[in-house]
């Protein structure tokens, strides 16, 4: 129950009512405070609930509704054998619907099962799929209480949604089959039912239902990852939803959505889970954080692993905030902050020579352009991106080599990578004595190999 109340709470989606305190520690929910709201309709947690159940159950074989059924389970699975042997839809059999209520013994292992009319149809109102009409004959008399007392799903939503006041049941397709069984309940009840909305599910992008092979699922695994929460709400409103025609809007606040968020335009057909539009959409919101705000949101990523302390001194933080522009419009992801910048926050392995190697130049032309380079960076006082850069360029013209060239050497000499964030800022943020060990390190290779 924590982690996925932890996960509603990160996504900002807030519950007006739930277990209160003394609930969640009859639970044994650890740091139960945390998550206390409490409500008119205590309990919340289901084990507490099931008086209810029970009663509810009672009334609806009371009046005829719902019966008593002990057939063991070895005899069911004759029945399901036999029906599936003779190509025929497999349901309960009714063998105890028509007993007597006395001809099943009470005191034995029984469930509660609902009558289901064996003629007539059953209409299921839908917000987004409209009047889905199904044949009584083809539904079964579903369990609602099991023998050990405790309700099944079919029984408990009923009861809860109608003691709770629930107006409207938004959730998967996959239950619109199970909807006329507590269509009936309720009407057996004699309460009114809720509105029924069926999202469509989610597919993953080989059209087939999402698993943990397409990726993360969980919302902490999306959270591990490094996704922002205000980033993935906008992204899973729009799984199905539109919020317009001829209306290209991509990108969402929160506000934004719950203005114009409508459940009459979410479409029928399943969603595709695209995780490159994903990653596009987080770094559309990464791009928008302030510098201060993107980095506290960095920070526990590099504290775990272990390239900043945690707690983060002050100082470290100033010097850390001169990262976050390097990396701001790279990022698709949090996580990936750690292979753009472990360079500028731990040693770094020396390249091979053949790594050092300027393209289309011998490593002696290397060796000598890097040393050239060296030397401008340590005559250098303050490093400033736009001095270094103007400098290193006028060495490249001098060299008659192209800027490209020269700066890919001292690339692989300061971030030991063929890929990194802009140069320049880069070395400002390593500072000079580290740049200049670096070089030292990357010439002395080069020369080994001349």
């Amino acid at each position: 129950m924590p982690a996925m109340l932890d996960g509603l709470r990160w996504l900002g989606l807030d519950w007006d009512e739930g277990p209160g305190l003394e609930g969640l520690e009859r639970a044994g929910v650890d740091d139960a405070a945390d998550y206390a709201v409490g409500g008119p309709h205590e309990p919340y947690i289901q084990s507490e609930r099931l008086q209810l159940y029970r009663d509810a159950a009672e009334e609806l074989v009371r009046i005829g509704a719902a019966y008593s059924c002990n057939c063991t389970p070895e005899r069911l699975e004759q029945v399901r054998r036999e029906q599936r042997e003779r190509k025929q839809q497999v349901m309960y059999d009714h063998h105890c619907r028509d007993l007597a209520p006395d001809a099943v013994c009470r005191d034995e292992p029984h469930v509660i099962r609902l009558k289901v009319p064996l003629s007539g149809q059953t209409i299921v109102p839908d917000i987004i799929r409209g009047d889905v009409v199904y044949d009584n004959d083809g539904i079964g008399d579903q369990i609602l209480l099991k023998s050990d007392g405790f309700p099944t799903y079919h029984l408990a939503v009923v009861v809860d949604d109608h003691d709770m006041e629930i107006t409207h049941i938004i959730r998967a397709e996959e239950w619109i089959s199970s909807t006329p069984k507590h269509i009936m309940t309720y009407q057996a009840l004699g309460w009114e039912h809720p509105t029924y909305c069926h999202v469509p599910l989610v597919l993953g992008d080989d059209n087939k239902p999402l698993s943990k092979r397409h990726g993360a699922t969980a919302i902490t695994e999306f959270l591990r990852q490094g996704y922002l929460p205000e980033a993935l709400l906008n992204f899973l409103a729009l799984l199905g939803w539109a919020p317009g025609e001829g209306d290209e809007q991509e990108i969402f606040s929160r506000a934004e959505l719950i203005e114009r968020f409508d459940l009459c335009r979410v479409n029928k057909a399943a969603a595709v889970l695209s995780y490159d539009k994903l990653n596009w959409m987080n770094g559309m919101y990464i791009r928008q954080l302030p510098q201060s705000e993107l980095l506290d949101r960095l920070l526990p990523f590099w504290q775990e692993a272990a390239l900043v302390p945690d707690p983060c001194p002050e100082d470290l933080r100033a010097s850390l905030i001169g990262i976050v522009p390097l990396v701001q419009e790279r990022l698709t992801r949090l996580d990936q902050v750690i292979e753009w910048t472990r360079f500028l926050l731990d040693v770094i392995e020396t390249p091979s020579a053949e790594k050092l190697v300027g393209k289309k130049m011998t490593p002696a032309e290397s060796l000598g352009a890097l040393r050239r380079a060296r030397a401008l960076l340590a005559d250098a006082k303050d490093y400033e991106e736009e001095p270094l850069e103007q400098a290193m360029r006028a060495l490249a013209d001098e060299l008659e080599i192209k800027a490209g060239q020269l700066f890919g050497i001292i690339r692989w000499a300061v971030t030991g990578q063929k890929v990194a964030p802009p140069l320049f800022g880069s070395l400002v943020v390593l500072g000079h004595d580290r740049v200049l060990s670096r070089v030292d390190s990357a010439i002395e290779a080069l020369a080994a190999s001349v």
